[in-house]
């Protein structure tokens, strides 16, 4: 397992004894929505103690703050970031989605050493593109612990995009309870914090629909994987507090507008595990960049923004008051914030969507698959739950709980990138990838080997490549390749919208092409925090 190394076997007892599971009301001791800007910054990395939850707990914060403070850089400047760490354990900062030297990238054990205790690091680069990213830690488990915030850079050239106001919207989760602690329980148990699992009513439900004979062949193909088809998010409310902008929904941020004006919302999901469903109800928003990369203007009631993702969105608000609202994917909880003519102002907070379960194409892709149970072991190396024989590889797919709900849901089909591919040569190789895992140790992998036991994926500098990714689990994986662009293609193999983390569904096929320009050792991996600590990480090298 990657980065775990740092907390130590004693740390990790004595975390142990010490938590408890708490409601989520109250607002944290730590500032938030701290702002700097210029090219020379100073970030002090510390424990500061916070209130989520009636309960005081230690956070890993910058400058006091979670999240982070946002950070305003220039298109084209050279900034230059001092980084102190005053934990009692290395640290680092991961500048998510930005193109720079490889010995900048700030991931911790594959091309960075990590910043001692007690000592400050420079980073220094030339910011190379403009939009919204974010950053983080790649060291332990400090990123779930509150060590994230937002990027905005600003474009060289004058910004194509209008607005009469501006606002980062920062999604996150936060646990009372120690990270490891959480990781443990996944590991005795994967299904610890599902609750929304199937009863004996859904299967009489079941039988009066499909009849029985069906009805039992479908529980045992599930069974036969080890997961329920309401298992949409391996960590709930039970244990996690959703925030926006450092705020708990009790305790709301509020962004303040006039009536005519256009605002521009710069989303980013710094959330470990979560996925969000994200709405305005009444109010029509207009996606204009994904992953900081401008694309052709969409408008939708609602999107799905994945770990690590980032949509930006412009939205004209006529009436006095609306909710941001941005519920989990298994829907145990959502996160939530105001916008408002004057403070004091609310609008109604809507009620949470009902789960709905994993279908049939989630579990099979194009209807055909081999389930690989009672541990057997396949091709790929280890032992894996499920194999995906014909994936599907459709891009218009809302994913499972948006699927025909009545409103405009964004799809990776909607996005076209302004301007076309970076690179137009055709690929000169391919790589295939299968995303795959085994519930019942909640151990997640590429093609069947956990990072602890693989060996780096290599590619030639200077070179164009399609990669291919294969989910053969019942899970979302939003999977970032460090320090290169990902071009998504669409079925037909035509440039679709660049990214920088790519959101694979159940059962689903996609590629994507990547030009090797950057010399260096990088980062692969699932961007669910608990998912790449148990194994879906993998090595580039370009060399």
């Amino acid at each position: 397992m990657p980065f775990i190394a740092p907390y130590s076997r004693r740390q990790f007892i004595q975390s142990l004894a010490t938590l408890a599971i708490s409601p989520c009301f109250k607002l944290a001791s730590a500032q938030n929505n701290q702002i700097l800007s210029g090219s020379e910054f100073h970030l002090t990395i510390a424990e500061t103690t916070v209130n989520f939850t009636d309960k005081q707990r230690l956070a890993i914060t910058v400058n006091g703050s979670i999240p982070a403070p946002t950070l305003y850089w220039q298109e084209g400047d050279t900034v230059t970031i001092h980084v102190t760490n005053n934990l009692n354990e290395k640290t680092s900062i991961h500048w998510h989605g930005l193109i720079l030297p490889y010995f900048m990238d700030g991931a911790h054990g594959v091309s960075f050493a990590g910043i001692e205790p007690n000592t400050t690091f420079t980073y220094r680069f030339k910011i190379q593109q403009s939009g919204t990213y974010w950053y983080h830690s790649h060291s332990g488990m400090q990123e779930q612990l509150g060590l994230y915030g937002a990027i905005v850079i600003e474009p060289l050239k004058k910004d194509l995009i209008q607005a009469d106001r501006d606002y980062v919207i920062v999604l996150s989760d936060w646990t009372d309870e120690n990270p490891m602690r959480v990781l443990d329980k996944l590991k005795k148990e994967s299904g610890y914090y599902n609750f929304n699992k199937l009863t004996a009513s859904d299967f009489i439900h079941d039988v009066a629909e499909k009849g029985l004979e069906k009805t039992i062949n479908k529980h045992e193909m599930w069974s036969d994987m080890r997961m329920n088809p309401t298992d949409l998010s391996d960590i709930s409310a039970y244990t996690y507090c959703y925030l926006l902008n450092g705020k708990t929904p009790q305790n709301q941020w509020t962004g303040l507008f006039k009536k005519g004006e256009k605002i521009r919302l710069r989303f980013v999901n710094a959330a470990a595990q979560t996925f969000f469903d994200v709405r305005i109800p009444d109010l029509k928003m207009t996606v204009i960049q994904s992953d900081g990369q401008l694309v052709e203007p969409v408008e939708v009631d609602e999107f799905r923004l994945g770990a690590a993702e980032n949509y930006d969105v412009l939205i004209s608000p006529t009436a006095d008051a609306y909710t941001i609202f941005a519920q989990s994917m298994d829907r145990t909880g959502y996160a939530c914030a105001t916008l408002a003519v004057q403070d004091g102002l609310k609008a109604e907070v809507p009620a949470l969507d009902k789960a709905q379960p994993l279908s049939m194409m989630d579990m099979m892709g194009n209807m055909r698959s081999t389930l690989a149970v009672h541990h057997a072991r396949t091709e790929y190396g280890a032992e894996v739950d499920m194999r995906v024989d014909t994936p599907r590889t459709n891009l218009d797919d809302a994913g499972v709980g948006l699927r025909n709900n009545g409103r405009r849901v964004l799809t990776y089909a909607d996005l076209r990138t302004v301007g076309g591919v970076l690179d137009k040569r055709p690929p000169q190789r391919e790589i295939e990838l299968h995303l795959t895992g085994n519930m019942e140790r909640y151990s997640w992998s590429f093609d069947g080997v956990e990072f602890s036991e693989s060996t780096p994926i290599h590619f030639r500098h200077g070179e164009r490549l399609r990669i291919i990714f294969v989910n053969d689990t019942m899970m979302s994986h939003p999977v970032h390749l460090h320090g290169m662009w990902s071009e998504l293609e669409n079925e037909e193999g035509e440039f679709q919208v660049r990214k920088h983390t790519l959101i694979v569904q159940p059962a689903q096929r996609i590629s994507f092409l990547v030009t090797a320009d950057v010399l260096g050792y990088w980062a692969l991996h699932c961007h669910l925090f608990y998912h790449m600590h148990t194994g879906m990480f993998r090595v580039v090298v370009v060399s």
